[in-house]
């Protein structure tokens, strides 16, 4: 009989060679390693660090920074692991909790302080250290001067889908017309756009700024708002820079698609006004069925009377579209693909990111009022030539962007950055009213078909020459288009009470305008910095240069189709009926074609040189001062023809010497005071040194001021920040400025003819204060950590010298064109701590502001305010899927401007409910 303690002995024996043979069968493969990377940075300016030395705790594995700060550490093992990073003149730093998933990367970026008496090593979790400052208000906290930014992750976690609504956010910005922006109450003159640091041509012929609704959002980066001048800055701004940056390359390769339908209160699913539709329109093709017949376009301003057999001829070439047809509203869609990552090519990694997304939109204005004001004898208005109608638009905008950079060294690197986008819009308005000067009611129909592109495309190169000397440069060149191919107006009077209405025998009765406006824009710039000041390089001196040269053509011819002596009973037909042909037989003479005087061309050619010097010097820990100044110097020619009258050139020739100074002051740790003085400028847009009249699609009358001058202004900041906490911020600012030869938008009005020009008043003031805060709750409750408030309110006043304005202003105290007596926005945001989902509430309101100006003895025009709220709602489902909910303008509360008792214009627009899904993976 076997003893116990035999038998578990050999129990034991057999269970040790069971796992020991097991072992030996099953012993698992290593895990593979993965790579860290990341960006060293100056915790007191956010600029990359240089020959820091990076090493992975407890092993062998290490490297050393180059450009930017920029590293990478390949073959770290799987795990948790922590990084040490070590310079000369900065406290060393131990980065614990790192975890890095087997082969994969794994962004890590650290900041350095500046060591002070002796080196006090930092250690801080991986947590921590990539939560330390928020991206948007890193940006705002190491930057120069006064900066606000709109970041991917805020972008995303709103309702936003252009780079107009996402800059609407930053506190002072004002978006109007869903596309112009302008800043801290100013006109749009006043603001500048660049697209990834180089300025960006304008498609619209009445404005230089570009309208940012050409950008769809998924495709940036970053919306930076500059609102102080420094001399390494184009210095033809005051109210802002506004900097679009767009998408980097992740880490790791990612792929990210996104589609999304929306519904419109007022126009999905309801009868809408449409227009006639012409071949690809849903990718903003349709230009070319539309274009200027050639029997037309050889006649030119007809200086040689054509033949009735010509005039017939033209008529029966012009698209037989004239009048509005009733369609129903169709959903809004959008969808995006996008793919970036970096990997290895002939021996060196590419970052590169590429993207497309497609949206189309069905937009409506109802309960649409317009009318204009004409003076009484006891000195009030009253209202005349009232008409109300409704307009719908179908919107396509589609883009992409394909953008690559690589590293030659450790030292240099060198960026392509291509973005694409195009615009197009088919719109049908109708309106019902009566003229003063006319005494029976009418019936007005207008087409407009427009597309639009932009292209830019920009080589760079970063090269950090050694420790203290770097050069960066760039070469962009960029394009827009704008095509009004077939801009369509018909009216129709009713003579007397029930009776059919016939085709209103004037010029004006049938027009068909012609517009085609390309600009190219080429801009080649150089900046040299060199650091001094010990091991940290605290101080340095910059110098650096830059040219411009624009092209533009523009070309708007328009003319009037007459049928005078058509009988009554024919002209009680659809416009389509008169004018298909069948009164333009042999021997027909019914038609005459007349070039109008609202027509006319230029082309511009804008030339730009500029050079600049600045310093900026640590006087001790605690103030940095930098100043400088840029010298520019613009020389504009512009040839006009318009359709009757001789050419006229303009010419323009400025020199300016645009100083700049400046102060940051650092109170604490987590406080700081900006000061700032600086002078800029503002010049005249084309279109406003034109002296061509020509007609918007509402009928407004405009015609440019040879006499323009550019307008030197002179701007002062004080700022104070405090960064309580990660991602939290509260400051105060004031500012000023004054303006010498402000240039206003002017509205000349009488009873026959009503014209807004542009004109330089003698001067102006305009200053305010700015409030900023953004607060987590998590001090308040932990249950609240996720929440996060957060606003901003810019109060603002101006004055304006008319002294110079023909005929004066009824307002002699009225603020400036554009300007708004306040500006606030406010929300707040609900985010997991993973961020995979959110919640968040925006509010937008701007005061009412004065749209343009009136001489006497009109009063100024004024836009009211509008209340804007929305909501946006992020949830993910699984992983890599996640869905959204959208609610845009969710009081559709009325646009409305006003002058006098007059309502010179007035509209709603709808409610939109948007839902969609993301895909990542």
């Amino acid at each position: 009989m076997t003893s116990p303690v035999r038998t578990v002995a050999m129990l034991m024996l057999a269970l040790l060679s069971f796992a020991g043979n097991s072992a030996a069968q099953s012993t698992p493969a290593p895990l593979p390693a993965g790579r860290i990377v990341g960006r060293i940075l100056d915790a007191s300016n956010g600029t990359g660090l240089t020959d820091v030395g990076v090493q992975i705790v407890g092993t062998t594995l290490g490297t050393t920074s180059g450009l930017d700060g920029r590293f990478t550490i390949q073959g770290v093992p799987a795990g948790t692991v922590a990084i040490q990073v070590r310079r000369i003149g900065f406290a060393p730093k131990t980065v614990t909790g790192i975890f890095l998933d087997p082969g994969a990367t794994l962004e890590q970026n650290i900041s350095l302080e500046t060591a002070t008496v002796q080196l006090v090593s930092q250690v801080v979790t991986a947590s921590a250290e990539r939560g330390s400052v928020n991206a948007a208000l890193d940006e705002q906290r190491n930057a120069t001067g006064v900066v606000n930014s709109v970041t991917a992750e805020q972008i995303a976690r709103s309702p936003d889908s252009d780079a107009a609504a996402a800059a609407q956010r930053v506190s002072g910005v004002t978006v109007q017309e869903g596309k112009y922006v302008s800043v801290r109450g100013l006109g749009e003159r006043y603001t500048t756009t660049s697209l990834n640091g180089a300025r960006l041509p304008s498609p619209d012929p009445e404005r230089k700024v570009v309208p940012l609704d050409l950008f769809p959002a998924s495709l940036l980066q970053s919306v930076t708002t500059s609102k102080t001048f420094t001399p390494d800055q184009p210095g033809d701004f005051s109210g802002a820079q506004v900097n679009l940056r767009t998408r980097e390359f992740p880490a790791e390769r990612q792929v990210t698609y996104s589609m999304s339908a929306g519904y419109n209160t007022r126009a999905t699913g309801q009868s809408v006004l449409a227009a006639p539709r012409e071949g690809m329109e849903w990718l903003g093709f349709a230009a070319g069925p539309r274009r200027l017949p050639s029997v037309v376009a050889a006649a030119g301003n007809f200086s040689t009377s054509p033949s009735q057999a010509d005039y017939n001829s033209m008529v029966t070439s012009f698209r037989n579209d004239w009048s509005v047809r009733q369609g129903t509203g169709a959903p809004n869609t959008s969808m995006g693909l996008s793919v970036g990552g970096n990997d290895p090519l002939f021996g060196r990694r590419l970052g590169y990111v590429g993207a497309l997304t497609y949206s189309s939109s069905q937009e409506v204005r109802t309960d649409e009022v317009r009318a204009y004001p004409i003076p009484t004898t006891d000195g009030g208005t009253r209202e005349v030539d009232r008409f109300e109608g409704s307009t719908g638009r179908a919107s396509v905008l589609w883009g992409g962007l394909f953008n690559v950079s690589t590293l030659a060294g450790t030292r240099s690197r060198i960026a392509l950055n291509n973005t694409f986008s195009r615009t197009a819009e088919n719109e049908a308005h109708y309106e019902e009213g009566s003229e003063e000067n006319i005494g029976f009611p009418l019936q007005i129909s207008r087409l407009q078909y427009s597309e639009g592109m932009l292209w830019s495309t920009q080589l760079a190169g970063e090269h950090q020459l050694a420790d203290a000397h770097r050069i960066d440069w760039s070469v962009t060149g960029s394009r827009v288009t704008r095509l009004v191919p077939d801009r369509t107006e018909t009216i129709y009077a009713i003579d007397s009470p029930g009776s059919a209405p016939f085709l209103f025998g004037s010029e004006d009765g049938a027009k068909r305008t012609f517009a085609d406006l390309a600009e190219f824009n080429y801009t080649p710039s150089i900046d040299y910095t060199v650091r001094f000041g010990g091991a940290s390089g605290d101080n340095l001196v910059k110098v650096g240069g830059l040219g411009r040269y624009t092209r533009r053509d523009a070309d708007n011819p328009a003319y009037g189709v007459l049928a005078n002596s058509l009988p009554r009973e024919d002209r009680e037909r659809s416009a389509e009926e008169i004018f298909d042909g069948r009164f333009a037989g042999p021997g027909a003479s019914i038609y005459r074609v007349v070039p109008l005087s609202q027509g006319g061309s230029y082309d511009a050619t804008d030339w730009l040189g500029a050079g600049y010097g600045m310093v900026e010097y640590q006087a001790g820990s605690r103030i940095r001062l930098i100043g400088g100044a840029r010298v520019e110097y613009s020389m504009l020619d512009i040839n006009v023809r318009e359709t009757f009258g001789r050419p006229v050139t303009v010419t323009k020739r400025y020199t300016d010497v645009l100083p700049s100074a400046a102060a940051n002051i650092r109170l604490t740790d987590a406080q700081a005071l900006r000061l700032s003085v600086s002078q800029t400028l503002a010049r005249p847009e084309y279109r406003e040194v034109v002296p061509i009249n020509q007609q918007d699609v509402r009928g407004e009358q405009f015609r440019g001021n040879i006499d323009l001058k550019r307008t030197l202004i002179q701007n002062a900041d004080l700022r104070w920040e405090w960064y309580p906490d990660a991602g939290e911020i509260l400051s105060v600012g004031i500012f000023g400025k004054r303006f010498e030869d402000p240039i206003e938008r002017v509205y000349r009005g009488t009873s026959g003819t009503r014209i807004t020009t542009y004109e330089n008043a003698k001067s102006a003031i305009n200053y305010g204060v700015e409030l900023e805060v953004r607060k987590g709750l998590g001090s308040v409750a932990s249950v609240l950590a996720p929440v996060t408030l957060f606003s901003n309110a810019t109060f603002i006043r101006s004055e304006i010298d008319l002294e110079n304005v023909s005929a004066g202003s009824v307002e002699s105290n009225r603020a400036m064109v554009g300007q708004a007596p306040y500006v606030v926005n406010a929300g707040a945001t609900y985010a997991n701590a993973d961020g995979g989902g959110s919640a968040t509430i925006l509010y937008n309101v701007v005061g009412r502001s004065v749209y343009a100006a009136s001489l006497l003895p009109l009063p100024s025009v004024y836009e009211q305010a509008r209340h804007m709220f929305d909501v946006s709602l992020r949830v993910p489902i699984l992983a890599s899927l996640s869905i959204k909910l959208d609610g845009k303008n969710l009081l559709d509360s009325q646009s409305r401007v006003t002058q006098g008792v007059a309502t010179r214009e007035s509209y709603r627009t709808g409610r939109v409910i948007s839902a969609g899904v993301t895909w990542r993976r």
